[in-house]
């Protein structure tokens, strides 16, 4: 019987998180009196302590109502929130229970617990969970306990409720009381309704005829344009360029713009592409990238520096920006070039060439925008092994010399370029002297 009826809850727990029904008053119920039948079973717990619950359901203690105590209650409840009830009872128990001489019959009762419901008022099914504190005479001792259990409740429209609880009972004075068990089924009744809200009351209108000469649906009082058809959010004015801004407003009314220039587009003055908010060069054509201005001039010399490879000095645009190298320097710098030698064979450079190059490094520390580039050249003889790094360390030599007398590396550019740019015949002496040379030459 007991395990029937905590399978029982159990399903009724499952069942009712998905149960509910109409015709609730609240979430939250009112204050109920009624009266339950109980068994409460002082046997079943201390056999369970005197050897173990395997033992007592082998027993079957649990099955043996005629061995508990029947008792009937009177209750009061009370909803304090939408799931946390309070509830005062009295229990009267028929039995012979007593821890005194004193031969008992009659035991007295009284309790006040808290129930914490799973769900709202306003399900039919609503397991809960209770405990609380109570009191009791058996013989002719009192003795306090704390029930605490499970229960469910069966809600019939806010009106009648069923409960079903089982309570284990913790004894707080060994000597008067044993722990126990207790069996209840109940059934109250509201005295006193869950509050609701009232209905609202509906007011009607009166009916006002309204006009809408132009019928855009905005009525005439309200219509900036009554006998044109318009827009609602812009007081019944049409917005032929649907740029949010009444036509009757809107210097552009053709060409969609912004409120802050009359509904007209922002202006580009200088036609340039890029509007005026945007141009810090409004009044000059630009390009985007130079937000709206012209490609900079850097030296002023008229070519612009994304075109002048010498952006820094003023040249000429033939000469791609830069300025022309002045022909007397020119010469004076090949004459120089012509009189550059080495130790046969040798990137170790002569004592008489360094006149010639001490002129070229007069002429470089002069004027600090030119640069130079030296050209280390050989003859055929011998193999490309042999000429080409022969003549890139003979470039070097020359770098290296020009430096040592104060000209910055970062201005000069050494390259080597063996046999493969003679400028006279291979086959002869004398056009073998004139490929083995150093070419000089001087740029901005």
């Amino acid at each position: 019987m007991i395990k029937k009826l905590l399978l029982l809850m159990v399903m009724a727990a499952l069942y009712s998180g998905s149960t509910t029904a109409q015709g609730f008053l609240s979430k939250k119920k009112g204050s109920l009196i009624g009266f339950s039948a109980n068994f409460t079973d002082f046997k079943t717990p201390n056999e369970i302590k005197a050897s173990s619950l395997k033992d007592a359901l082998k027993k079957g203690d649990w099955h043996k109502f005629s061995e508990m105590g029947i008792g009937i209650s009177l209750m009061y409840w009370q909803g304090l929130s939408k799931r946390l009830d309070l509830s005062v009872r009295y229990n009267g128990v028929f039995t012979e229970y007593s821890r005194s001489s004193y031969e008992n019959t009659y035991s007295n009762e009284f309790e006040a617990a808290l129930h914490a419901r799973a769900l709202t008022d306003d399900h039919t099914l609503n397991p809960f969970l209770t405990a609380g504190i109570g009191v009791g005479s058996y013989g002719k001792t009192w003795a306090p306990y704390a029930p605490l259990g499970l229960g469910l409740q069966v809600n019939l429209q806010s009106v009648t409720y069923l409960f079903l609880q089982v309570h284990y009972r913790v004894s707080l004075d060994k000597s008067g009381l044993d722990d126990n068990l207790f069996y209840s089924f109940g059934i109250t009744e509201s005295i006193a309704s869950p509050k609701t809200q009232p209905a609202p009351v509906v007011v009607p209108f009166p009916v006002v005829e309204r006009k809408d000469r132009d019928e855009d649906g905005v009525v005439d009082s309200a219509d900036a344009c009554p006998d044109v058809k318009g827009l609602a959010g812009l007081n019944g004015c049409p917005d032929g360029d649907g740029d949010g801004i009444a036509d009757k407003d809107d210097k552009c009314p053709d060409i969609k713009g912004i409120a802050r220039y009359s509904g007209c587009p922002i202006p580009d003055t200088d036609g340039d592409g890029v509007n005026d908010e945007l141009d810090k060069c409004p009044s000059v054509a630009g390009v985007a990238r130079y937000n709206g201005c012209p490609v900079p001039d850097t030296d002023k010399d008229g070519v612009n520096d994304e075109e002048d490879k010498c952006p820094a000095l003023p040249g000429v645009r033939e000469n791609q920006g830069c300025p022309v190298v002045k022909e007397e320097i020119v010469k004076k710098v090949n004459v120089a070039a012509g009189n550059i030698f080495f130790v046969s064979g040798s990137t170790k450079l002569l004592a008489k060439s360094y006149k010639s190059l001490n002129d070229v490094a007069a002429v470089l520390l002069q004027d600090a925008g030119l640069k130079l580039d030296i050209e280390g050249h050989t003859d055929n003889t011998g193999s490309d092994k042999v000429n080409q790094p022969l003549s890139e360390k003979r470039a070097r030599a020359v770098l290296d010399y020009l430096k040592s007398k104060g000209v910055d590396e970062s201005r000069i550019h050494a390259a080597g370029y063996g046999s493969s740019q003679p400028v006279a015949d291979n086959k002869t002496v004398k056009g073998r002297t004139l490929n083995r040379r150093v070419e000089l030459k001087l740029k901005y």
